[in-house]
Parts: C-alpha cells; sequence; structure tokens
C-alpha cells in the first residue's frame, strides 16, 4: 500500500498569520491527522506493506531546503516506527517543471516521477517486488488518484468533508477516473482495503 504524506497521514502546517498553509518542514511541525495512527496500525496488523510517496517541490520553488524535507521525513518514518508502523518504503519527488525565486535549478525539471505521474509508484512496487495491480494508492488529492490509475493500481481518496479555510484543496474538482473508495477518514479507508478475516 502506498500512502500520499500530506493530507493523508499527517496534516498540513498553517501559518494564520502569514494566511498560508504548507506541507510539515520541520519535525517538530509534524501532526498526525485523526484517526491516521489507527488506521495504519490496523492496516499494519492485516499484513499490509506500508510505503510512502509523496511530492515535496519545496527545494526546487525556493521555499525549504532539501535537507529540511529529508529531515522531516525520516522523522516521520521513525515516528510511525515508535507507534508500531514500520514504513517499507519511501519515494519523495523533489522535482516542480517551473521552480520558483531562489528554488535549486538542479530541481526544475519535468520529471517522470512527480505524481500526477507514476514514477514514484512503480518504483516503489520494483524496490519491494510487488505487482502493481495488487497494491493501492490511498491520497487525498486527485493526482493521487491518477498517478494510481497510470501505475495499474487500485486507488483510494481521502475526502474529508470539511477542509480548513486555509487549506489549498479545498476546491478541487473530483477526480477523473474515479477512486476505486473514498472516504471521509482514512481509518475508514483502511477498514474498506483490508476486512478482518
Amino acid at each position: 500500500m502506498i500512502l500520499d504524506r500530506d493530507g493523508t497521514i499527517i496534516d498540513f502546517h498553517r501559518d494564520t498569520e502569514l494566511g498560508v498553509v504548507t506541507p510539515a518542514f520541520h519535525p517538530r511541525l509534524l501532526r498526525f491527522l485523526p484517526g491516521a495512527l489507527d488506521a495504519l496500525q490496523w492496516l499494519h496488523r492485516h499484513g499490509a506493506l506500508l510505503t510512502i510517496a509523496s511530492n515535496q517541490p519545496g527545494a526546487a520553488k525556493g521555499e525549504i531546503s532539501r535537507d529540511a524535507i529529508e529531515r522531516t521525513t525520516e522523522a516521520l518514518v521513525q515516528r510511525l516506527a515508535g507507534e508500531g508502523i514500520p514504513i517499507s518504503a519511501v519515494e519523495v519527488c523533489l522535482h516542480h517543471p517551473t521552480g520558483g525565486d531562489g528554488g535549486d535549478p538542479s530541481l526544475v525539471v519535468d520529471c517522470t516521477c512527480r505524481k500526477p505521474k507514476p514514477g514514484m509508484l512503480i518504483a516503489i512496487a520494483d524496490k519491494l517486488g510487488k505487482d502493481p495491480r495488487h497494491a493501492w494508492m490511498v491520497g487525498d488529492t486527485p493526482t493521487d488518484v491518477q498517478a494510481g490509475r497510470a501505475a495499474g493500481m487500485k486507488t483510494a481518496l481521502l475526502s474529508p468533508t470539511r477542509r480548513c479555510e486555509l487549506c489549498p484543496m479545498r476546491d478541487l474538482a473530483p477526480p477523473s477516473p474515479a477512486p476505486d473508495i473514498h472516504a471521509p477518514t482514512l481509518l475508514e479507508i483502511a477498514h474498506r482495503i483490508v476486512a478482518p478475516r
């Protein structure tokens, strides 16, 4: 099972003074979404191999350093392990097709890994020797669904009934193609994907 990071496992960081919402860019900003740990523990107990695939273009856009992205991702994996949730593989796409002022020019590229392209998902399946047709991509945006479909995977869309007023994803149109499952919480998705035996 491949999971998106921000908006799926952890919450976005909200800076109410500046009125911006960003991915968590420091380990101290990691906040698990309600029910996320229960969902991941449920999936692990029922035999799911858990992995993460995340677009993190902040370094390409000049918003954050590559080192900060790597430190935050490592801290997330360690915190999950501390909760009894092993992560078998992590893929992070640092690229962005247009970048931004002060961004790392080596990361400004139209790559094959950035979702909605399937590169990260295929890399994880290959790394673990798994057939993508038997895998799930779980995320909170249409790009997650599109990447999963492009990789030949089943897809689940986390679609909370309420999003914060600052959240940049709140006005996105329904994904096309539609996900196999959509639910307001990761725990509900987990229960629908892996029913108890």
